[in-house]
């Protein structure tokens, strides 16, 4: 019987920065995904990861990630990747959490950011910590910037679990990224992965006893 839905926030609840990213690149010349390529060397100890762990500030972020993608043939500085993160919040995530409100438990699950500096953002929570009205849907945040652990690390889903009081067995986690999802499925968690809102939601539907159509 499933207790609670997971839900990531940037590329779930908002539309994917990747497609930032893209547009970036191109009006850069720079390779298609690169920036995603930079983020994917060494994952678990680069300047994204140390940054989403809250080991780095922005200003350190932004000397390294620009040495690491220096390194891969295209200086970016690390404060321009930073800019990029916005998301246009999906109307149909936020109907699906209303109705899960208060049936079921529900929580956000993000690798986020705390240290913004000076930069401006339109507001995807990942990024800037807005989206006030969108972050009272859940019953609480768990944030890696906070908790100095980030997805994909196994302790990140058994600590959000430990919060929520609820088994992997029992959670539903949606996420768009395929690496955030293999380990939450080993620990016994549901997963899906969001690509389509509607049809992340069709397959959402699926294992609830509770109607989100």
């Amino acid at each position: 019987m499933i207790k609670a839905v997971f839900w990531d926030f940037g590329g779930v609840i908002t539309s994917s920065p990747f497609e930032s990213f893209n547009r970036f690149e191109k009006e850069n010349d720079l390779p298609k995904d690169f920036l995603r390529s930079v983020n994917s060397t060494n994952p678990d100890s680069n300047a994204w990861a140390k940054l989403e762990r809250n080991e780095v500030n922005l200003e350190e972020f932004d000397k390294l990630f620009e040495i690491e993608s220096k390194k891969l043939g295209h200086p970016v500085k690390g404060k321009d990747v930073i800019a990029l993160l916005r998301g246009q919040v999906r109307p149909e995530m936020i109907a699906a959490l209303k109705k899960i409100k208060g049936n079921l438990l529900q929580a956000c699950l993000t690798n986020n950011i705390q240290s913004m500096g000076d930069i401006d953002f339109d507001g995807n929570v990942s990024a800037s910590g807005k989206h006030d009205q969108v972050m009272e849907l859940f019953d609480f945040v768990f944030e890696s910037s906070k908790e100095n652990v980030r997805k994909p690390d196994p302790d990140f889903y058994l600590r959000a679990c430990k919060r929520g009081n609820v088994d992997p067995a029992d959670v539903v986690f949606l996420d768009d990224l395929g690496i955030n999802l293999k380990p939450a499925r080993e620990l016994g968690m549901k997963t899906i992965k969001v690509i389509q809102p509607m049809d992340a939601l069709s397959e959402l539907n699926a294992y609830l006893d509770i109607n989100i159509d």
